[in-house]
């Protein structure tokens, strides 16, 4: 299974997913962008996404939660550790209230995992990261890992004024 992310303004993805209604795909809306997220066997209907290999996966989207993106640059010396270390995080979500999807992302043509969340909203989501051994800081003493800093990024499949 892949999973595909293209980027783009609420209108301009809004205007994709109406065009391919018929597809599987999410419309995400967050701080000063919209995302689509297309899962499929099959190829694409984004011109250029960005192409990610599903690695691990729990429950099924919704289209009414609250999804969160830990983006994770890794080196290609660190990506057996990484995916060994991260792609067993079903038997700890499953039972964290609010908890809806989980997808471990292996990149295709990028050196960007991505762990992508959805919970029922934002505090679910917190309460779980404060309890959660998903600390990436415990990588970072290790030499190469990182490419780049690890970042999260925050969406709603509702857009609202905020955004």
């Amino acid at each position: 299974m892949n999973l595909y992310i293209t980027s783009g303004t609420p209108e301009f993805m809004e205007s994709i997913q109406e065009k391919y209604s018929k597809e599987e795909i999410f419309l995400l809306h967050g701080k000063g962008n919209s995302l689509l997220v297309h899962e499929t066997e099959k190829k694409t209907v984004f011109q250029v996404p960005r192409k990610f290999e599903v690695v691990e996966s729990a429950g099924k989207f919704a289209h009414n939660g609250y999804f969160v993106l830990h983006n994770i640059p890794i080196s290609d010396e660190g990506k057996p550790i990484f995916e060994y270390l991260y792609t067993n995080l079903t038997s700890t979500l499953e039972k964290e209230p609010g908890f809806i999807a989980l997808r471990v992302l292996k990149p295709i043509k990028s050196d960007v995992y991505v762990i992508l969340t959805e919970w029922t909203g934002p505090n679910s989501f917190d309460v779980w990261q404060k309890s959660a051994d998903i600390n990436f800081d415990k990588l970072a003493d290790k030499q190469n890992f990182f490419t780049s800093a690890p970042y999260i990024s925050t969406y709603t499949s509702i857009e609202s004024d905020e955004h």
